[in-house]
């Protein structure tokens, strides 16, 4: 499969309001909680202009260059891939249902790619696959890992969450990736 393909959407059915995009030796899996609205209906992962994802993938180096939020398929080329808890409903994170999280289709993925590192996007969504109340998450790295990958809780990049997002942790979360992309041995070699 070449690296900027996406999987699509392994329910088969097609379920997914925008395709997964993993694939294995990715050092580093962003999960979002759900679409946006304006991303569900763009089939892009944050799509919504005032959304500071992509932004902040470059500011903080795990992107070269900015993307727009189309070119999502390029992410594997930088051992980046992307996800969602709820994969099947969009919206704002308080408005979605209980039954619209899939924690273990998400811990499922996770053992089927195995990335080295997993970062949610939000605590919501950390929250809804890890079973505890979004007060007692703190951003940055967590003392448990999810899946054998090590896992990290990152602020929201949503326009809704613009008075609590920081950047540090995302700092922190991109000096993580390139200590481990350092330490990863080069590839043989025919």
């Amino acid at each position: 499969m070449p690296a900027t393909e996406p999987t699509g959407d392994l329910t088969g059915a097609g379920e997914y309001l925008v395709p997964d995009v993993l694939r294995p030796g990715l050092t580093l899996v962003l999960v979002g909680t759900a679409p946006s609205r304006i991303s569900a209906a763009a089939r892009a992962y944050y799509a919504n202009p005032g959304n500071r994802f992509w932004r902040t993938l470059h500011a903080v180096g795990l992107t070269p260059r900015l993307l727009d939020p189309q070119e999502y398929p390029r992410l594997p080329d930088y051992g980046i891939g992307l996800t969602d808890v709820a994969k099947r409903h969009s919206g704002v994170d308080a408005a979605l249902p209980a039954h619209a999280f899939a924690p273990d289709e998400l811990r499922g993925k996770l053992r089927q790619y195995r990335p080295g590192l997993v970062a949610f996007t939000s605590k919501r969504g950390a929250a809804e696959t890890l079973g505890v109340p979004t007060a007692r998450l703190g951003y940055g790295p967590q003392p448990d890992p999810l899946e054998d990958a090590e896992l990290w809780v990152l602020p929201s990049t949503s326009p809704l969450a613009r008075s609590h997002f920081q950047l540090e942790p995302w700092q922190a979360l991109a000096a993580r990736v390139a200590q481990l992309r350092r330490e990863q041995p080069a590839p043989i070699r025919p």
